[in-house]
């Protein structure tokens, strides 16, 4: 098992940048809730609507319901700027398109810090990813690298006049390659709360285990906490640019 260090904090503002409304939800909420509290500047930007992440309800209903869902989710953890760039939901495909618009993104938001989804196969042994995530994921690590580098996409110079913009680092969430963690005893519960504000997604899902998103959020904050010796933390894999 890799050892856990301190995420440093040393930043003023962060892009998280996902796949679908609620991916950032299951712990990074609750990083987030820490640092907006800090008064860093944090933003979102997600790929999707989500309009395929509920089976009973038709998909033009489904988007506008989570993304409603994910705007309320976010003010509760201090994040008022939400985008959304509508990329088919389940059938994200990486390649140059999604790479321009990260970049794009980047370059226009000037983050300090990128944070994005696990983009490796699997979460853990026995437990595969899904195509959207390790597609985004992916195309974040390559998009930011692109947004520092004025000869990739140049059109966003010459077009858009959009500089390029050089990010410190990248935090992966839900990551089997964590070698990083942040304390979130005292952010915790806007973390929940956030989960929460998904609300007909959750009861989309129809598993049991979803239904109190405290209690399917507290073992694996405490797990880590435990490893770390806080209360709650958060795990992340820490990608130095």
């Amino acid at each position: 098992m890799t050892e856990l260090t301190v995420v440093p904090e040393d930043f003023s503002s962060a892009l998280a940048i996902v796949a679908h409304p609620d991916d950032l939800e299951y712990g990074a909420a609750s990083a987030i809730a820490r640092w907006t509290g800090q008064g860093k500047k944090v933003d979102y930007l997600l790929a999707t609507c989500g309009e395929a992440g509920i089976d009973a309800i038709d998909p033009g209903r489904c988007a506008e319901l989570r993304v409603a869902e994910e705007l309320a989710g976010a003010r509760l953890v201090g994040v008022d700027e939400v985008e959304f760039l509508d990329y088919p939901d389940g059938m994200i495909v990486y390649g140059l398109d999604l790479r321009c618009d990260i970049a794009r993104a980047v370059r226009r938001v000037r983050p300090d810090l990128v944070i994005t989804i696990n983009h490796h196969d699997q979460f853990g042994p026995g437990r595969y990813n899904q195509a959207d995530h390790i597609a985004v994921g992916r195309a974040v690590i390559d998009g930011v690298r692109d947004a520092a580098n004025r000869w990739v996409f140049p059109e966003l110079v010459s077009d858009e006049h959009l500089e390029p913009w050089s990010a410190k680092r990248i935090l992966v969430s839900g990551s089997p390659q964590a070698n990083g963690w942040v304390d979130v005893t005292d952010s915790f519960d806007a973390g929940v709360a956030s989960l929460a504000a998904h609300q007909e997604y959750l009861a989309g899902l129809g598993e049991n285990t979803m239904s109190d998103p405290r209690a399917f959020l507290e073992p694996i904050a405490k797990s880590v906490g435990d490893e770390v010796g806080v209360r709650h933390a958060v795990s992340f894999e820490v990608i130095e640019l």
